[in-house]
């Protein structure tokens, strides 16, 4: 049988099986072992323990588990609640200030931590029920929380951006700092939204009573100082010794670990119950990433190894639709993916076909690197398969149902696609800072 013939089954029985409802790791490893079995004899064992060894011996993958601890530990220990209840008193006074407080609190807490799954729980456990208390709309509220909650897999330290790194061979400390701008822009374009609808039907988020806004200037100061400024420092210091070259990923994410223990002990939160839980809960979540790595890097290789790498960058390239056409077929191909695939599937099966091709059209490999990130972020709240949107559900009240959930993501998903179309037309949003610190 033709070898670029079975690379494409491959892809095939991939998706059945997915649908089907088996294990993703699963799947990924044993149609590329059959895949490979039959394509070239038992060689495809020995490349399956090359690939494995290769991600298990990694230099880049241990700062995964440090940071993901870096925000369970934040969040088990409380810093994360210190902060909203701080920005939610400095913004009191304002229209949607509890929605306007909860993106800001994610935007910070991306940058803690490289997970979805931290930020949506955690907001969705302090911030939901104070909206819902306050008569806010339940869609406003549930899309605020998980518009807000993905951002932690676009702003750094993102898991998302370390994988992505060794698959396109970038330097994390460049795709780092090509992800502020458009993780910022993604944000802001959350907080123009939210204004703009208070604005326009005040209803949406009523005002916060007067006991509630009450605090004095030095008051807000203190508060701000104590519960918000050291969160900040340790952001600053962990991505800032990243991308100026001071500390590699995995150093930096440990000093972010230190960091985060020694907030929770000056908060007096730092409990042996505490530390075990954030501690299960990151081995669970480094378990399932480098279950999921290690199988995609093994279908990926049995799959190039095929030929089918090649097969789809010809058809792409001839293709007569100019370079734009075939980044916008790219994308909604993610896109669509998104809708029944998490990213990491998404990331590293498609990722080392569609790379390669990227500087045959044209393209900057950093840029195109940050516009897939961009647009993975629609896979979280794209159903049915959006995980944020079981994160939420699993923590809300029963008042707040799936009906509103979708219809409160719907208006995010639109940004996302015009915070998309932004980084697109304007390259500079991702390149300008990499270039500007002379690390790309």
């Amino acid at each position: 049988m033709d070898p670029e013939l079975i690379a494409l089954l491959m892809f095939v029985f991939l998706a059945i099986f997915i649908f089907l409802g088996f294990p993703l790791f699963a799947v990924l490893a044993g149609v590329a072992v059959i895949g490979g079995y039959i394509g070239w004899g038992s060689r495809v064992f020995s490349q399956m323990i090359l690939n494995t060894w290769s991600i298990m011996g990694s230099n880049v993958l241990p700062a995964v588990p440090l940071f993901v601890f870096m925000g369970t530990f934040m969040e088990a220990s409380g810093v994360a609640e210190r902060a909203y209840k701080t920005i939610r008193i400095i913004l009191s006074p304002v229209k949607g200030s509890l929605a306007l407080a909860t993106i800001i609190i994610c935007t910070l807490f991306a940058a803690a931590t490289g997970i979805v799954g931290a930020s949506v729980t955690v907001m969705g456990l302090l911030a939901l029920p104070s909206m819902l208390k306050y008569g806010y709309n339940k869609p406003l509220a549930t899309g605020t929380i998980l518009a807000g909650g993905t951002l932690g897999i676009l702003i750094p330290p993102s898991v998302m951006l370390i994988l992505y790194g060794p698959l396109a061979g970038l330097p994390i400390p460049s795709l780092f700092a090509g992800a502020i701008l458009p993780g910022l822009l993604l944000s802001g374009l959350y907080i123009v939204y939210i204004i703009i609808q208070c604005k326009l039907k005040p209803e949406l988020a009523p005002s916060l009573p007067p006991e509630e806004r009450g605090y004095k200037f030095l008051d807000i100061l203190k508060m701000f100082t104590i519960n918000v400024l050291p969160f900040i420092l340790i952001i600053i210091l962990v991505l800032g010794s990243i991308i100026l070259g001071v500390a590699s990923p995995t150093e930096a994410a440990s000093i972010g670990v230190v960091g985060s223990l020694v907030l929770a002990l000056v908060y007096r939160k730092l409990t042996w119950e505490e530390f075990k839980k954030s501690v299960y809960e990151t081995m669970i979540v480094t378990s399932f990433v480098i279950m999921i790595t290690v199988a995609a890097k093994i279908f990926g290789g049995v799959f190039l190894a095929l030929g089918g790498g090649n097969l789809i960058t010809n058809f792409f390239l001839s293709l007569e639709i100019g370079p734009y056409g075939i980044l916008s077929i790219i994308l909604i191909l993610i896109f669509i993916m998104g809708f029944f695939l998490d990213w990491i599937p998404i990331l590293l099966i498609f990722i080392p076909i569609v790379a390669p091709m990227i500087p045959k059209l044209g393209f900057d490999p950093l840029w195109f690197g940050i516009v897939i990130a961009v647009c993975l972020q629609t896979a979280f709240l794209t159903p049915p398969f959006a995980v944020s949107i079981f994160y939420l559900k699993g923590i809300a009240p029963p008042s707040v149902t799936l009906k509103d959930i979708y219809k409160g993501v719907v208006p995010f998903v639109i940004l996302q696609i015009i915070g998309l179309i932004i980084t697109i037309l304007f390259p500079k949003v991702v390149l300008w800072i990499p270039r500007a610190m002379g690390i790309y």
